[in-house]
């Protein structure tokens, strides 16, 4: 490839990126104030579906990718259903759905696609279709300070996953994971315990 071709490629794509970020800042800025709280330099890249955004509070220098959903439950009463803590990643394709409460701490990572709601479909009645059952088993979730999530976890009702720890990708959680471990599988399972240096002094 030459030269001159190399370098225009390199300044579009560029100029491109440039201009997403900027939107991006801009859709943020706008955004901000129709939430119960909106940090400074957290940034929301559109696509992003929102539903009862004024109950859901952002930290400071938040990131969520392009393709989530941040949504709360019509009927909620809770103040603040969905609680994103300070220099929390939140990457492209993620859901998060409350009907009370679901908090994430400070700097939580999470990877593409990783789904985590406080309550699940009803299903008993074989006659009427799921859509139509509403949600039961509403328990709140917390993901605490420092902990990854890999790509396509699901995290269901009444989990706690502990500070500093580790979910493997396609891991479907359904009881808590303690602090500073690793955990895989479906059902998540705990194969390895971190050391037991705390978030702050591993910096």
């Amino acid at each position: 490839m030459s030269g001159p071709r190399r370098a225009f490629g390199r300044g579009f794509l560029g100029f491109v990126r440039l201009c997403s970020r900027a939107y991006a800042k801009g859709y943020s800025v706008c955004a901000a104030g129709g939430f119960a709280s909106f940090g400074s330099a957290s940034v929301i890249q559109p696509p992003v579906r929102l539903q009862g955004e004024e109950r859901i509070a952002i930290g400071r220098g938040v990131f969520v990718g392009a393709g989530s959903w941040l949504q709360v439950l019509d009927g909620c009463d809770s103040p603040v259903a969905i609680a994103i803590g300070d220099g929390v990643s939140i990457a492209g394709g993620c859901v998060i759905s409350s009907a009370r409460s679901v908090s994430l701490g400070r700097e939580v990572l999470l990877a593409r696609n990783v789904y985590i709601a406080d309550h699940q479909h009803a299903f008993g009645d074989p006659d009427r279709a799921v859509l139509a059952q509403g949600i039961e088993r509403i328990e709140p979730v917390e993901i605490c300070d420092g902990a990854w999530l890999g790509e396509n976890v699901v995290v269901g009702p009444g989990v706690r996953i502990g500070h500093g720890s580790v979910v493997g990708a396609n891991a479907v959680v359904l009881a808590s994971i303690p602090d500073r471990c690793v955990a895989v599988g479906a059902p998540a399972r705990v194969v390895r315990e971190l050391d037991p240096v705390g978030i702050e002094a591993a910096r």
